[in-house]
């Protein structure tokens, strides 16, 4: 028999209980979960995703089988009443009664209190979505991209700053996006290594103009490149050049030198390959509205038509991988690896990281035996135990950066567009083989971006010059 008092069936019902447990543990576990990260507590990405994801999604999934539960137990009722029974009442509130109205005032504060769990939870859920962490935690796919932001001169710079960048309508892209891509790794549908570039990102205007103003003046920047040889001395050997970043030189002023590319009233588009690697067709709108079209007599399978901006030569401008030349280079030059102490080591180096193992714990065992093999012989001339083992923990560092088998990301797998050593780079248009149909061709000249001071030289004249 039905009891006749008000909403006396919303909680008969076991789903309608299992529903009023489930929202108030999830509820009392959500506060406390955030009251526990004010005290300082840190959990990692998972106990934000816990805390402020799911928590919060079992917690709305038990608010609503609490009304669910009701309503199967009112059919359960009027199934009894079809067989004899008498027909349950709908629920009467009449606010005249102090117990109503008591029940009326809990059912408000409990539905108080749930929003502003829910609303808590919905922005550290955010919060937690924006963060490197969060986006890093997908471990096998973006663990070598995780990795190189951690390196990067981006490394605290969020990645949705990037990604996504200000405004509700990519950031409602990039969640429609991600749920596939949740699908993706949950399903191993991903492919390896993940193809670039990323076609839907967003203009780099609305991103990484946001921190670097090509108009602003920059000038001309002196570099030093240091490479070593690979005699027994490892001899360092530098390059001078000045380069011409560019910039506008004064308030309203044209851009110059290499960012006069991304100036405001210069518009270049192209047609490329899907990598934009192979770049067949340039079209240059000028200041002045003037319009010239140049094309490769060797165009490759193009795509559709890009407008230029930052990410078309800065491709990896935070997810660096390096090539093992630059490696070995640059932990010479900082010390790290011991050259004084360790004949040909570039060599031997180079030797070690370009050979092939099956993960990162066999490169490291296997660069270690390879070293210690050389530096063991006569060649090595009996080089001290811990130089080797330094150079070995460091090389071993260094391929387990670089490449991941489980990815397969190899090296050179993810070349850099800046420049033009390990790829084309902007020898993709200025390569003098970019004509228009009179003849005009893009320039080629190498002092269009840098001045070469010195070449590979043990002692640059300029650096003395410069020297304090």
């Amino acid at each position: 028999m039905a009891s006749s008092r008000p909403g006396a069936d919303w909680l008969r019902h076991p789903v309608s209980l299992a529903g009023a447990a489930l929202a108030t543990v999830s509820g009392v576990l959500v506060v406390v979960l955030f009251a526990a990260s004010l005290l300082g507590l840190e959990g990692g990405p998972y106990l934000g995703i816990l805390a402020y994801l799911l928590l919060p999604g079992l917690l709305v999934v038990g608010l609503l089988l609490v009304p669910v539960g009701a309503a199967l137990e009112r059919r359960r009722l009027v199934r009894l009443a079809a067989r004899g029974a008498p027909e349950p009442p709908l629920p009467v509130m009449d606010l005249n009664q102090p117990r109503t109205r008591r029940r009326l005032l809990v059912f408000l504060g409990l539905t108080t209190v749930n929003l502003l769990v829910l609303g808590i939870a919905s922005y550290k859920g955010l919060e937690v979505m924006d963060s490197p962490a969060f986006c890093g935690s997908c471990h096998s796919v973006m663990d070598p991209e995780a990795s190189a932001h951690r390196r990067s001169a981006h490394a605290r710079v969020a990645c949705v700053e990037c990604h996504i960048g200000p405004g509700a309508s990519w950031f409602v892209k990039s969640k429609l996006s991600g749920a596939w891509q949740v699908v993706s790794v949950a399903l191993d549908l991903y492919p390896r290594p993940i193809p670039t570039p990323v076609q839907n990102l967003r203009p780099a205007r609305d991103t990484c103009e946001q921190c670097h103003w090509p108009t602003k003046l920059v000038g001309d920047r002196l570099k030093v490149i240091t490479r070593h040889a690979d005699d027994a001395a490892s001899t360092p050997l530098r390059t001078v050049l000045v380069v011409h970043v560019g910039g506008a030189q004064g308030l309203g002023a044209r851009t110059r030198g290499i960012h006069w590319h991304v100036d405001p009233g210069v518009r270049i588009r192209y047609l490329a390959d899907e990598k934009r690697e192979a770049i067949g067709t340039v079209e240059l709108t000028g200041p002045d509205g003037a319009r010239a079209t140049f094309r490769s007599k060797a165009a490759a399978g193009e795509a559709r038509w890009r407008e230029m901006d930052c990410v078309d030569c800065h491709n990896r401008p935070t997810h660096v991988y390096r090539s093992p030349e630059d490696e070995v280079d640059a932990a010479l030059a900082a010390g790290r690896i011991d050259a004084a102490a360790l004949p040909f080591a570039r060599r031997e180096a180079l030797k070690a990281l370009r050979a092939e193992y099956p993960s990162h714990e066999a490169a490291r065992a296997g660069i270690a035996a390879a070293l210690g093999a050389f530096y063991a012989g006569p060649e090595g001339g009996g080089a001290p135990r811990e130089a080797v083992e330094r150079a070995a923990q460091e090389l071993g560092e260094a391929w387990a950066r670089n490449v991941w088998p489980s990815m397969r990301i190899g090296w050179g797998t993810y070349p850099s567009l800046l420049g033009h050593e390990a790829a084309p780079g902007c020898f993709r248009c200025h390569d003098g083989d970019h004509e228009t149909e009179d003849g005009r061709a893009i320039r080629a000249d190498c002092d269009l971006c840098h001045e070469l001071l010195a070449q590979e030289e043990q002692e640059p004249a300029i650096l003395k010059l410069l020297a304090p």
